[in-house]
């Protein structure tokens, strides 16, 4: 018997980049899933999108969900992972809505590999939607800097990224994880609203006795930070500049957190960016914020 998976994603303004999203779906060949969709728009457009695209694909064993306010993706995602484990499914996909997929039987290999090596991670290799190039084959958390890398990003793919193996760290928006992970790690840290609470998840997952498996043959394209407002936005910066100092005192040992927090305050001064008048603001409470917490 082909196992369950339960496939999460959480919407926010996502009406633009679901019909590619939905269409993905309905081109696969492997249909034993259940699609948890939650949405934490502020406006019904992501909402009554997704039901004109469910109707349209005959998409059957979905639940839509609107909340009644913004509750964050780490939130939005434990809801969904919540309703997956309650109906069985032994495996959780979670996956962002701005991703598209061109091969038919991406979900059954993907679950294949799993099976087939005993991998409870599994990610594939994810390409920039518009310009092809790479933008995560693996990557690495730098235990010294509480930063994140992509292994390859930006560049383009001539095949140097095409062995498979175990990765330190991937994002979680397109991540098959087994049901055994999240019962000995817990859930996404709700704390962190979004930015950094994927990057908890796996700092938890590999500290706790599970590897990330990078699979080079999957493919998948991302239109990166299309509800977020991009890297210089005033909601990108206080969540990101925030959280990775609640990740640092949260995670780190006392040597790790030292030279870690040292390294953030000194390099922020060469971030002359955040000192513009848009982002002055929101980069100060992000700083007061991540120390509190």
């Amino acid at each position: 018997m082909t196992e369950k998976i339960g496939l999460v994603t959480v919407l926010f303004n996502s009406a633009d980049v679901l019909p590619g999203f939905f269409e993905s779906l309905s081109r696969q060949d492997f249909d034993n899933y259940y699609l948890y969709i939650i949405d934490n728009s502020l406006d019904d457009l992501s909402y009554k999108s997704s039901e004109v695209l469910i109707e349209q694909y005959g998409m059957k064993n979905v639940m839509l969900i609107k909340n009644t306010e913004n509750v964050g993706v780490a939130k939005g995602n434990n809801q969904g992972i919540e309703l997956a484990l309650e109906n069985a499914c032994e495996y959780v996909l979670l996956l962002n809505n701005d991703i598209e997929f061109d091969d038919p039987a991406l979900l059954s290999k993907m679950l294949e590999v799993a099976k087939s090596r005993n991998e409870k991670l599994v990610v594939p290799k994810i390409y920039f939607f518009d310009s092809g190039n790479i933008w995560c084959a693996g990557g690495a958390i730098n235990h010294w800097t509480g930063t994140t890398t992509h292994r390859g990003e930006g560049e383009a793919d001539k095949a140097q990224y095409n062995t498979d193996g175990r990765t330190n760290y991937a994002p979680t928006c397109f991540m098959l994880i087994h049901q055994s992970v999240f019962k000995k790690i817990g859930m996404m840290d709700e704390k962190y609203f979004v930015y950094y609470d994927d990057t908890d998840f796996v700092w938890r997952a590999n500290h706790g006795g599970f590897g990330i498996y990078y699979w080079a043959a999957g493919e998948v394209k991302h239109k990166v930070s299309s509800s977020t407002g991009g890297s210089a936005s005033t909601f990108t910066t206080y969540y990101a500049q925030r959280n990775r100092l609640y990740f640092i005192r949260k995670n780190f040992k006392f040597s790790m957190k030292v030279i870690s927090l040292t390294y953030y305050f000194l390099t922020r001064l060469l971030k002359w960016q955040l000192f513009s008048k848009k982002l002055r603001k929101p980069f100060f409470s992000a700083i007061a914020d991540g120390l509190k917490m």
